[in-house]
Formats: structure tokens, C-alpha cells, sequence
């Protein structure tokens, strides 16, 4: 599922790398949460993760594709097979919840009444059924936030990113969405989470893996947010 092997990420206004010989593998079905202090390397590599940026060096295999030498021709199918959650939501302000979902399968050529049938679909699945005649901002925040997943969970993804999905979330919403992400796992897609939040992590006993200053310094089965600290 994932196979990252010695991944370096240098900016070329930055003294010192982004990511500095990550390596880890995650298997298909897997929960694990990213963690680690600001400016760790945590959304560069979800971003690489995602082809949003290009790796320095190192090999990056994911859902069956060389991530490091995709062409511009492969990437719209590769991103087919990841869905991303941003923790800014980034829905599109003047199009209807219904609108914006349809508009991520009409981008893959799917007919109409397969958009319909899988929105009412996932619509179901975040709980926000009765929503989708509504525009972004008539929603709170979390249930912008469960349109984002809604999204990327669309096009059936084997994997699914999250970068701080529960950053501009009160406690009970965020729990709320971590369970959401849970139940996603359960259905048999690949969850990789970043996340601050200590409590979350911590309630969830899922695999923890800890950067720091562009490295791993920790990767544990089960794992607390303290223990992966070092």
C-alpha cells in the first residue's frame, strides 16, 4: 500500500531538508496517525503522498505506482486512488454541497446517475443527508469538514490522507470525526492521519509514528502520543 524508502525533501530556500531519509511501510486496511512537533515534515509528506510535490530523493510506492517518476499523464488516475482531507476544507464557496461532491466525479467522466447514486451514497455516511442543497457556508465547521471527507472518499480511494483534519474543531466534533475516519478503516481503506492533538490520538490505540526535524524517531503498534515522544 505504501513503501516509502530513505525519502529526502529539500526546499531550495531552506538550510536544512523538510524530510531527512524517511522510511516506513504501511499495509493494506491500516489506521496509523503522523505526529510530531510544527515544522516536522508532517504536510510535506502528505503532500508528496498525495503528487501534490515531488520527493528529492528515495522511493515512494503507493497503491501499486512509482510516486517519484509519475508522469503528468499518470497522476490524475494515481490521485484516483488517494483521497485527501485538508484541514481548511477548501469546498468550493459558491456550489451546493451536492454540487461539490458531483463536481469531483464529473473530473473521472462518471455518468450522472452513478454521481447521484454514490452522493446520496456517501452523503448517508457522514450523516449530512438532509444537507446537500446547502451552500459551505451555511454549514458549521464540522459538517464542512464531513463534505471534505464526503469527497474524498467519492471514487472509492484505497488510501486516504488527512492532514489536521480536527484542527478547527471543538473536542466532541473532533472525536466525532475520528470516529468517522474509524469507520472508513473498517470498510477496508488505508488511513494516515496527522494530527496535534494529544487526547485523540491517545482515545484511538491505533499505530503512532512520530517525526521529528524530517526524520522517524518512533513507530509503534498501538501507541500513545507521549510514548512516541523522545
Amino acid at each position: 500500500m505504501i513503501h516509502l524508502r530513505n525519502v529526502r525533501k529539500q526546499y531550495w530556500e531552506q538550510a536544512h531538508p523538510a524530510l531527512r531519509g524517511v522510511t516506513f511501510r504501511m499495509k493494506p486496511g491500516e489506521f496509523a496517525f503522523l505526529v510530531g512537533p510544527s515544522g516536522s515534515g508532517k504536510s510535506t509528506l502528505l503532500r508528496i503522498l498525495h503528487g501534490e510535490e515531488e520527493a528529492s530523493s528515495g522511493i515512494i510506492l503507493v497503491n501499486n505506482y512509482d510516486v517519484a517518476h509519475l508522469t503528468r499523464r499518470q497522476l490524475p488516475y494515481y490521485r484516483r486512488t488517494v483521497g485527501m482531507v485538508y484541514q481548511d476544507f477548501r469546498l468550493i464557496p459558491n456550489r451546493t454541497v451536492e454540487e461539490n461532491l458531483s463536481f469531483a466525479m464529473r473530473a473521472i467522466g462518471a455518468p450522472d446517475k452513478q454521481i447521484r447514486a454514490r452522493v446520496e451514497e456517501v452523503l448517508e455516511q457522514v450523516e449530512l443527508t438532509g444537507h446537500k442543497h446547502n451552500y459551505p457556508t451555511e454549514l458549521s465547521g464540522g459538517e464542512q469538514q464531513r463534505v471534505a471527507v464526503a469527497r474524498a472518499i467519492l471514487n472509492h480511494p484505497a488510501l486516504v490522507l488527512a492532514d489536521e483534519p480536527t484542527g478547527n474543531l471543538d473536542p466532541k466534533l473532533s472525536y466525532e470525526m475520528m470516529k468517522l475516519f474509524e469507520q472508513i478503516n473498517e470498510d477496508g481503506t488505508t488511513v494516515l492521519v496527522v494530527t496535534h492533538e494529544q487526547s485523540l490520538v491517545d482515545r484511538f490505540h491505533k499505530r503512532v509514528i512520530r517525526l521529528e526535524e524530517g526524520k522517524i524517531v518512533a513507530d509503534e503498534e498501538d501507541g500513545l502520543y507521549q510514548s512516541c515522544e523522545t
